[in-house]
């Protein structure tokens, strides 16, 4: 027993970091326990953001009970030693600190963008792709903030690095123009929004076109309709003339139909079965523009137009609609015993002079 209590007289920095490091597993134990508890407590309310500011702690609070457990326990290991490094454990417990909080604020931005994003997909007031920018934005806010705290936290002068930013980003400037460009020009697409993540995109400038998956901070990427990826670096769309139509009102169905010439007495009646069609059908919106006219004497037939635009502005319903409007033009047609003209030519060969007329 002597032995033992003239250990500990020698070495009772022993048992005091066993204690510690005992009590902090205690203590992260009930931490982990009550966090489970509020986590369901908070699935039981309608609103997400407890839902979030749970889940995104849960990680670096258990991380941060042992990060000062174990900071506590080095200084009570450094306290009679002579090693340079027990001099930075305040500085060290600082720095874990800022980036568990760095970290925690990163998580819940994360959810929160993601939870946005797949359960607001209809509302047009924030788009998928709005959401994306606001949350990296936020994103590196936080990150920037963070680092400079943790080099103030070394001692390091944050206004000295802010003015050496300043006169480096110049040289950065001239070094990365077109790193800097594809920056701003996504900034610009952020914030013009001439497409989001999922439109249907095309460029009469350029061969583009497809589906667009993802808006980076210096590329673009879009899904061709082969399933080919497209990367575009984000410059390029501010001399860019681009397509939406995935933001279509209507589409337009614009369709010029021949008659035989021997059928021109069925035009007028052809042509006002059709509108009578056109003007009956709950596919067509009756709000927009609806004609049909007799427009043209062509080579082989004589010509009118149908231009009409549906409700729908699916591509492949869209087709659906217009197949049954055709059909039901030929059946018009049909009903008029008049049939629709094809390309054809009449060769009128005159006799020779003084030749045989038989």
């Amino acid at each position: 027993m002597q032995t033992i209590l003239d250990f500990l007289a020698t070495h009772g920095w022993i048992a005091e970091v066993f204690l510690i490091i005992l009590l902090t597993a205690g203590l992260r134990l009930m931490l982990k326990v009550s966090l489970d508890r509020l986590a369901r407590q908070a699935q039981k309310s309608n609103n997400y953001w407890d839902d979030a500011l749970v889940e995104a702690g849960r990680r670096p609070a258990g991380i941060a009970v042992w990060a000062l457990g174990i900071s506590l326990a080095a200084e009570v290991v450094g306290g009679d030693a002579q090693a340079e490094i027990f001099q930075y454990i305040d500085s060290m417990r600082d720095v874990a600190v800022v980036w568990l909080l760095v970290w925690f604020a990163l998580r819940f931005i994360r959810m929160i963008e993601e939870h946005y994003i797949a359960n607001h997909t209809e509302d047009k007031s924030l788009d998928q792709t709005t959401a994306s920018a606001v949350g990296k934005l936020l994103r590196a806010t936080v990150a920037i903030t963070g680092t400079l705290l943790v080099l103030q936290a070394f001692g390091v002068s944050v206004s000295g690095v802010l003015a050496f930013g300043g006169i480096g980003g110049i040289a950065i400037g001239f070094a990365a123009r077109d790193l800097l460009a594809n920056f701003f020009g996504a900034l610009m697409i952020f914030l013009d929004r001439p497409f989001s993540v999922g439109d249907w995109v095309r460029s009469p400038d350029r061969d583009i076109e497809g589906t667009v998956e993802d808006i980076g901070w210096r590329l673009t990427r879009i899904r061709t309709f082969d399933k080919r990826p497209l990367y575009l670096p984000n410059s390029i769309f501010s001399s860019l003339a681009v397509e939406n139509p995935s933001r279509m009102y209507n589409r337009r169905i614009y369709e010029t139909i021949g008659l035989r010439y021997e059928d021109i007495g069925a035009m007028e009646a052809i042509v006002a079965g059709v509108r009578e069609m056109l003007e009956q059908s709950d596919e067509i919106d009756q709000q927009q523009v609806l004609m049909v006219n007799f427009v043209t004497f062509g080579p082989s037939s004589v010509d009118f137009f149908v231009y009409a635009f549906t409700r729908t502005v699916d591509w492949q319903t869209y087709h659906e609609v217009k197949q049954r409007i055709l059909l039901n033009i030929a059946q018009i047609i049909e009903q008029h015993d008049a049939e629709i003209a094809f390309p054809t030519r009449t060769l009128h060969v005159l006799p020779e002079p003084g030749g045989d007329t038989r």
